[in-house]
C-alpha cells in the first residue's frame, strides 16, 4: 500500500510540473512550403514545439484569421477546425502562390499557483526580470493569481513567390513581426523581429528561439530587443523555427497579482 500511496505521488508531481511548464502555443505545419491550389493543415500545439498535450477549442479563441499574399485578412470557421483528443487543427485553402500569415489570439484565462511552483515558471519559461523581482522584493513563497491569453502567429510559403504580408500587424495585445521575409532567407543569415505589445515596441523585452531537429528542440539564442523593440537572431541551421516572449506586468489588484501575455512565432529555413 505503502509503495502505491508513493508512485501516487510522483505521478501526481509529475503531472503537476507538466501542468506548469506545459504552456506554450504554437502553430506548426508538416511542412511550411505548401503547394498552390491545396489544402494546408495547421497544427495548434498546446504543449510544446514538439507535441500538443490537449485540444483548444474553437470558443476559446478571441480571434482566429488568416492573411494571404495580397494582405487580405480572412476570419477563420469553425467548419474550418477539427480536433482529436490532443490536437486542435485548421484547414486553410491555399489559391494564390506567396507569403501567408495563419493568427490566432486566445480569450483571458486566470490561474492560482503556489510560490514555489510560480518560480520554476518564471525560470523554466524565460521570464527572469519578474523572479529577480520577486527575489528583491523577499517575495518567493508568495502565492500568486495570474491572468493570462496567448498570441501566436505562424508564416508559410506557397508556391515560389514571395510576398510582403509576412509583415502585416495583426494588432493582437503582444505580437512578433518579422521585418525580413523568412522564405527570401538561407541557412546562416539573422532575422531581425519587432516584438509588440498593444502595437508599440516592447523595449529589453527577453526574447527566445529554438528550432526542431531529429525530432528534438534545439535551444536557440535568447536575447533582449533594443531600443526600437527589435530582437535578432541568427539562423543557424535549416528546420521548422520558433521565436517566443511572455511578457510579465505585475498588477495592482488585490485580488489578481501578474498579467502575461504570451507571444510565439514559427517558421521554416531551408
Amino acid at each position: 500500500m505503502r509503495k502505491k500511496v508513493i508512485v501516487c505521488v510522483l505521478f501526481a508531481s509529475v503531472v503537476l510540473s507538466a501542468q506548469v511548464f506545459a504552456h506554450d502555443l504554437f502553430l506548426k505545419l508538416d511542412s511550411f512550403f505548401v503547394a498552390v491550389n491545396s489544402k494546408a493543415k495547421i497544427s495548434i500545439l498546446n504543449g510544446t514545439f514538439l507535441a500538443s498535450e490537449g485540444a483548444v477549442n474553437f470558443a476559446r479563441l478571441k480571434d482566429a484569421s488568416i492573411v494571404g499574399p495580397d494582405g487580405t485578412r480572412i476570419k477563420a470557421l469553425e467548419a474550418d477546425f477539427s480536433k482529436n483528443e490532443t490536437t486542435s487543427f485548421l484547414d486553410v485553402d491555399i489559391k494564390q502562390a506567396g507569403t501567408y500569415v495563419a493568427a490566432m489570439s486566445t480569450m483571458e484565462r486566470e490561474i492560482d499557483l503556489e510560490g514555489k511552483d510560480f518560480n520554476e515558471y518564471l525560470s523554466h519559461d524565460g521570464i527572469p526580470d519578474t523572479l529577480a523581482e520577486r527575489k528583491e522584493k523577499k517575495e518567493l513563497d508568495k502565492k500568486v493569481r495570474e491572468r493570462y491569453s496567448k498570441h501566436v502567429k505562424a508564416i508559410f510559403q506557397a508556391g515560389d513567390e514571395r510576398s510582403d504580408s509576412y509583415k502585416t500587424v495583426v494588432g493582437y495585445p503582444v505580437e512578433l513581426v518579422p521585418q525580413q521575409n523568412p522564405y527570401s532567407l538561407k541557412t546562416g543569415s539573422s532575422i531581425e523581429i519587432l516584438c509588440l505589445k498593444d502595437g508599440k515596441p516592447l523595449v529589453n523585452q527577453f526574447v527566445q528561439s529554438g528550432r526542431e531537429a531529429d525530432g528534438k528542440v534545439v535551444a536557440g539564442q535568447d536575447v533582449r530587443t533594443d531600443k526600437k523593440g527589435i530582437a535578432k537572431f541568427k539562423l543557424d541551421a535549416p528546420g521548422k523555427w520558433y521565436v517566443r516572449f511572455i511578457n510579465m506586468t505585475r498588477l495592482d489588484d488585490p485580488k489578481l497579482n501578474y498579467e502575461s501575455k504570451w507571444a510565439t512565432l514559427t517558421f521554416e529555413i531551408r
